[in-house]
């Protein structure tokens, strides 16, 4: 494209260095505000009052940065179990049932204990609390190693077996906390039993300790996939499968692996939900909106485009906005799925921003030719 004495080209990139990738991200995220400012204008409310409103209450109120922090590990686990089995070119779509998975298994260690119905007993938390967090992740790690092991011995697309698992453990949790069920609440709603006070996941100065384990796994996981063999023949599985299985690579065994680590980690994003949140503390008859959040933890794993790190500060903002969003929504009486439209515009732009990964704008001055008469 020629504009006056230029011309306007697109170039491929040969390499993208990590500050160029976070100003084009900064840059989507601005786009998409200012984009999503039409939408503020239409609904009669000020986009700059409205954006002060959202970003004050999610990162700076004494209220609502709790609520984003504790939004921010549930994503950030769901993104790590879904960037392990991307990075070898598959697809965890089970996060949902997985998560669903590690919160019955942790319940399930309360059952056992004859923690049900004793609401002011004390137990022995140092025992239970652990326990509880091995019976999520492994729970979990059952229903993950079935799609990896369906993919990797009979080839079965894993997309499909993760979305029949997420249906099958959405009844399956159904089935443990109402009409009677062994989970159900003494009280005879139709919610699980709620857990002791002495079972409540530590807080320190009001932040969950899970958000220990959700920066740590992300540091970790960057380490295994830049440092390790096993890091190697995921990445060289998730390339090319052929010449990985040429090279002596297991298309059996990378499958399972992927899936059982990914899983691991939606197993604790289900125990951290329900029994680390302030003010949940139990599987209410609302765990279905939980399993629609953990998608988000896709579209941060391709915005982040599965590195670990850069999948930090992505689900802080969706954490942070799906809080500002809702709160703002109520506040300046706006209409119902505003903070829902918002989250749509910034992730197709940060998505489409992508294009600027693989591509950069060149703009040449052309020379003159010269004309003899």
């Amino acid at each position: 494209m020629r504009i006056a004495d230029y011309e306007l080209t697109l170039k491929k990139r040969e390499t993208l260095f990590g500050w160029q990738a976070a100003i084009i991200s900064i840059l989507a995220v601005i786009f998409a505000l200012l984009l999503f400012s039409l939408i503020f204008i239409q609904a009669g409310a000020n986009p700059l009052d409205a954006y002060k409103e959202i970003f004050d209450y999610a990162f700076f109120n004494p209220f609502g940065l709790p609520l984003t922090i504790n939004r921010f590990i549930f994503l950030l686990l769901c993104t790590s179990a879904f960037i392990i089995p991307i990075r070898a070119g598959l697809w965890n779509i089970g996060m949902t049932g997985q998560l669903y998975a590690g919160a019955l298994s942790a319940f399930a260690v309360m059952f056992a204990f004859g923690v049900k119905g004793a609401k002011f007993a004390e137990y022995p938390a140092l025992i239970i609390i652990p326990l509880m967090m091995i019976a999520a992740a492994l729970g979990a790690m059952v229903i993950g190693a079935i799609a990896g092991y369906l993919r990797g011995k009979f080839n079965l697309n894993e997309i499909v077996v993760t979305m029949m698992l997420n249906f099958i453990m959405f009844w399956l949790v159904s089935f443990m906390i109402k009409d009677g069920g062994p989970f159900m609440n003494p009280g005879g709603r139709g919610e699980s039993f709620e857990l002791p006070t002495s079972l409540y996941a530590p807080l320190f100065k009001g932040v969950p300790f899970t958000l220990i384990f959700a920066l740590g796994f992300a540091f970790l996981l960057y380490w295994v996939f830049a440092k390790t063999k096993i890091g190697y023949q995921i990445r060289a599985y998730g390339q090319n499968p052929a010449a990985a299985a040429y090279a002596g690579i297991s298309a059996v065994r990378i499958p399972l692996l992927v899936f059982i680590m990914g899983s691991a980690l939606a197993g604790l994003a289900g125990y951290h939900y329900f029994a680390a949140v302030p003010g949940v503390y139990k599987i209410a008859r609302s765990y279905a909106v939980l399993g629609d959040l953990a998608f988000y933890g896709i579209i941060c794993g391709l915005i982040s485009l599965g590195n670990p790190i850069a999948a930090i500060p992505v689900a802080l903002l969706f954490g942070g906005l799906t809080n500002g969003g809702r709160y703002v929504q109520g506040k300046m009486q706006l209409g119902f799925g505003i903070d829902y439209a918002l989250l749509g515009v910034l992730m197709i732009t940060l998505v489409a921003f992508q294009f600027f990964y693989r591509y950069r704008i060149s703009l040449v001055k052309k020379r003159k030719e010269s004309l003899d008469v």
